[in-house]
């Protein structure tokens, strides 16, 4: 049964019988396991397609010449038909105006399409430009039949040739420049010069120059290539820079030794060809077919080479079907990988990778004998023309079954660039490489190859495991892992543990062996970088438990450790420094990556061994630790070195508390342990410097007094009395450690000089009872004032005389008089005082101002004495409206209200006052007692009210005082009232 492949092959041989594909059927480049499926919805053009153009000639055809989208023909027997296929609606024809024995013998078009030289049979030479209808003649080409010229692609200009390269059919080559201008009064002539630079022979006879090409090669080199019948001669020189202008004499003069004058071939068919292939515009040509008798020679073209430009060189034999009786090829044009040889009446193709007819177009004969195929270096388009229709060939895709052709040749380099963008394409070149690799045995070539194909993963592996290729087999997972999508779990997770195993196996195997200690430490850091790949993190992360396995079954003890440290898992890591009793490793491990939960968990073991290193990294750790996790590893002390972790251990305790002022009272209590059992001198300056108000204390003081009663510090135990405001307790037990110590405790309440009085006596009571001191019991009255004498006569015994008193009884009395006297003197100051207010009242009282009658308001500026007025100090004056006005504004909110409520009070108190009192004033002056009286009581509401108004708006002078310096920052206008302001100046 046929596959759906064989009968798609089928349909397309049925639909071009004549085009031969170069395609390699799947038996010929075996069926592989591929991912992907190539289906074609629509056939693909083919790669040389013809299309004939619209054109009838009124004439027939003789000659033909495109280039850069210019289009020149000879029709008949006298015209030149120009056109510009941008504009091909817009021919041009021009009349030669030749003789009626002469004919055009061939048509020269250089690359830009501006210059066209017309070889005529006589033996006669014409030029025309673009840009002009003008025939001109080349007075100084009569004489020779022009075969070829070869075009100067680096001066040439519209309106000039620069220096070119002129063939004969006598095999002389000139050089000439031609140029459009009508030049000057004596030199009319278009051709500047023209001068024999060369002569070509074959068999000692002059041979006519068919075909000159001129390029210009990288470092100045410039390369003349030309051709007769059968030999192709190189011609290499370098023109110096700014030299270009002086022509190609240079490079034919000189030295020629290190290229052969010529390459020559036995038949000879009357003439020769040679055309190139230029990747860009302006670039230099990378290849070259010469049709010559034996065949076509064509190769590459390399410019560094000495001895030859030509590399790469194949001869193609002509077919059997070309005879040259009657079928000898007429005319050859290069593409990148294929050139098109036209016979009389049809056009093949061969491929230059192979030599295989890819294509063959028959013409029919009703288009007459075709003459000759052109190629426009500018479109890449090939011309074909008869007498009666001109054709063109379309070049499409021509690389997109180069790859097949590379491929069969094993030249997968250049299969694989030729596929880059057809995956389908890539995926069966790689399989083919690698499959050629592994028949070479280059196992390590073919496990990279398999690793980028879509071939059955399982089946490679099976290849490499049964040719026991374990580096191979090793190459294509770490190849075929890379190429993953991270979205793919499953298989990166088995590819990740699979590879680790290869890894330990050689691991293992390198290790055994002494004498492969440099491939062991190379191959364990290529493992350790694999472990390391950010790109298998997530992987190797989930499935460490599986890695950890692997590890302890081959007893890889180092990567393991390696390992840890890269998934960050530092308890594994500390574990076996600390099981392999490595203490300062395991120490260096957490002060590296300095995990507060391992410091926690492993300081214990570590401070039994290493307290000083241990406390050292914790002081180094800083607040990120919390001191009270870190107790039990400082009260599990061990039996040796118990000593130096006590030390170590206040020493960290000190660091909390002084250093990161650490405020738990776990910590100050057991710093306060610590210090009571093994530092008693450092107690007492902890607990002086701690503080003495309770705010302060971050320790238990309950916890404190029963420590330092324990161990017998009384003088911590009145410390701690004393905080805890417990002076009584702190005065009895300071009494038993000294007296000073009491007496700094009984001044400590000083808002309480009964309490204060009650410890005083306690102390000179202890002085004169226990201690039988008179002379310090005196001294008890000097250092407190609350202290008479007669409070402590009670505790003397009753033989004591009062001569021991005297000092004191006499100091007693005169401080009571001290006391009179400065309270007499207190009561003088005070009744001075007095008498000074109230002479500075009257004084007020009578002060004074004068108002002259033209002083105006300083707000208004309206006379001052029409209204009630105020007068400050400083001399300005308001009217009492204008004033409340000016100041009400500054007011605070309280005040606004107040003087509000003022206002009501006084309208009203003032409307009750007249509605009362109306009469005539002479029933005023008789009942006076009576309206004195009512006018006095309501009078003294009135005024109250006024003065508590002044007292608001003119306790100082609104412009002077300090309503006006507060009012600096305030803006002119109020910003709420801002738009109605503005709105009213527009």
């Amino acid at each position: 049964m046929s596959s759906i492949l064989d009968e798609y092959e089928d349909s397309l041989n049925s639909r071009h019988p004549v085009q031969h594909s170069s395609r390699l059927s799947a038996a010929n480049i075996g069926m592989t396991h591929s991912g992907f499926v190539n289906v074609r919805l629509e056939e693909e053009k083919p790669i040389f397609n013809k299309q004939r153009i619209d054109f009838s000639p009124p004439e027939k055809i003789n000659h033909f010449a495109v280039c850069n989208n210019q289009l020149c023909m000879s029709l008949g027997k006298d015209t030149l038909l120009r056109i510009d296929l941008a504009k091909p609606d817009r021919p041009n024809q021009v009349e030669l105006g030749r003789k009626e024995d002469s004919r055009v013998h061939k048509l020269f078009l250089d690359p830009t399409g501006s210059h066209l030289v017309i070889s005529l049979s006589t033996s006669e030479c014409l030029y025309l430009n673009r840009n002009t209808q003008k025939v001109r003649s080349l007075s100084r080409w009569r004489g020779h039949l022009i075969e070829s010229v070869g075009w100067n692609k680096l001066l040439r200009t519209e309106t000039n040739t620069g220096p070119i390269l002129v063939g004969t059919s006598q095999g002389i080559i000139f050089e000439a420049e031609i140029s459009a201008s009508e030049g000057s009064l004596f030199n009319t002539n278009p051709d500047q010069y023209f001068k024999q630079v060369h002569s070509l022979e074959e068999d000692g006879r002059p041979a006519p120059v068919c075909c000159i090409e001129v390029e210009r090669g990288p470092e100045s080199k410039v390369v003349i290539i030309a051709t007769t019948r059968k030999r192709l001669f190189q011609f290499v020189g370098r023109v110096a820079e700014g030299s270009e202008q002086q022509g190609f004499s240079a490079i034919f003069s000189q030295n020629q030794e290190l290229l052969p004058s010529f390459q020559e071939f036995p038949f000879n068919m009357g003439y020769s060809e040679i055309t190139f292939y230029t990747p860009k515009l302006r670039s230099c040509p990378k290849a070259f077919a010469w049709m010559m008798g034996n065949g076509v020679l064509y190769g590459q073209l390399d410019y560094v080479k000495l001895d030859s430009l030509l590399s790469d060189v194949q001869v193609w034999d002509y077919t059997p079907d070309i005879d040259f009786s009657f079928n000898k090829p007429i005319s050859i044009v290069l593409t990148q990988f294929h050139f098109l040889l036209l016979l009389p009446d049809r056009v093949k193709a061969i491929c230059t990778l192979n030599g295989q007819v890819v294509y063959e177009d028959v013409f029919p004969d009703k288009f007459g004998t075709l003459k000759k195929m052109i190629k426009d270096p500018a479109g890449g388009l090939v011309w074909i023309y008869t007498e009666k229709a001109v054709f063109r060939y379309h070049i499409q895709r021509e690389a997109r079954d180069v790859w097949q052709m590379y491929m069969s040749m094993n030249k997968f380099d250049l299969a694989k660039e030729y596929c880059r963008d057809r995956p389908e394409c890539m995926d069966i070149v790689l399989a083919k490489e690698a499959e050629h690799c592994f028949q070479d045995k280059r196992y390590l070539e073919s496990a990279k190859c398999y690793a980028l194909t879509q071939n059955y993963f399982e089946e490679i592996a099976l290849k490499f495991i049964e040719a026991k290729q374990e580096e191979a087999l090793k190459e294509f997972l770490l190849k075929k892992l890379n190429n993953l999508k991270q979205s793919e779990k499953t298989q990166i997770t088995l590819l990740v543990t699979w590879l680790t195993e290869l890894y330990l196996n050689r691991l293992g195997l390198l290790q055994s062996d002494e004498g492969k200690h440099g491939v062991f430490q190379e191959t364990r850091d290529e493992f350790r970088k694999f472990l390391s790949s950010s790109k298998h993190k997530e992987c190797l992360y989930n499935n460490r438990t599986t890695i950890y396995d692997l590890l302890a079954s081959h007893g890889n003890v180092d990567d393991m450790v390696y390992f840890s440290v890269i998934m960050q898992d530092y308890e594994r890591v500390i574990s076996h420094h600390c099981q392999h009793d490595d203490y300062s490793a395991a120490l260096e491990v957490l002060s590296k990556h300095c995990d507060e939960k391992l410091f926690y968990k492993f300081s214990p073991i570590l401070m039994q061994h290493i307290p000083k290193k241990v406390v050292d990294a914790w002081i180094q750790m800083g607040s990120r630790l919390e001191p009270k996790k870190l107790i039990p590893a400082l009260v599990n002390y061990s039996q040796m070195g118990s000593t130096q972790q006590v030390n170590e251990t206040i020493r960290y305790m000190e660091f909390c508390v002084y250093q990161l002022t650490v405020t738990e009272e776990a910590i100050h209590n057991y710093l306060l342990s610590l210090y009571a059992k093994y530092k008693p001198d450092s107690l007492l300056w902890y607990l002086e410097q701690a503080g003495s108000h309770l705010s302060d204390i971050h320790y238990d003081l309950k916890y404190a007094l029963r420590l330092c009663a324990e161990h017998g510090y009384l003088q911590a135990c009145v410390l701690v009395y004393k905080i805890m405001e417990l002076y009584e307790e702190a005065v009895d037990l300071a009494l038993q450690v000294d007296v000073d110590l009491a007496k700094t405790c009984a001044d400590l309440p000083e808002d309480d000089e009964e309490l204060r009085k009650k410890l005083w006596l306690k102390i000179a009571c202890h002085v004169v009872q226990e201690e039988k001191d008179v002379k310090k019991a005196m001294n008890c009255l000097s250092s407190c004032n609350l202290l008479k004498i007669e409070d402590i006569l009670p505790f003397f015994p009753d033989f004591v005389t009062i001569d021991h008193f005297k000092e004191a009884i006499c100091s007693s009395l005169q401080e009571y008089n001290q006391h009179i006297d400065e309270l007499k003197q207190e009561m003088e100051e005070a009744t001075e005082s007095a008498k000074r207010i109230r002479e500075d009242i009257q004084e007020m009282r009578n002060k004074y101002g004068v108002v002259e009658n033209q002083e105006k308001c300083a707000a208004c500026d309206f006379p001052l004495l029409n209204r009630p007025f105020y007068l400050f100090l400083c001399g300005h004056m308001f009217h009492y409206d204008c004033l409340f006005l000016e100041v009400t504004p500054h007011l605070s909110t309280y005040k606004q209200t107040k003087l509000g409520e003022l206002q009501k009070r006084l309208a009203a108190a003032t409307q009750t006052s007249k509605s009362r009192h109306r009469p005539a004033p002479k029933e005023k002056e008789e009942g006076g007692d009576t309206a004195s009286l009512g006018k006095g009581s309501a009078g003294v509401s009135r005024e109250q009210i006024k003065s508590d108004i002044d007292d608001i708006i003119a306790c100082e002078c609104v412009y002077c005082g300090e309503l006006m310096i507060k009012s600096i920052d305030k803006p002119f206008i109020d910003p709420q009232k801002f738009e109605e302001e503005k709105s009213s100046w527009l």
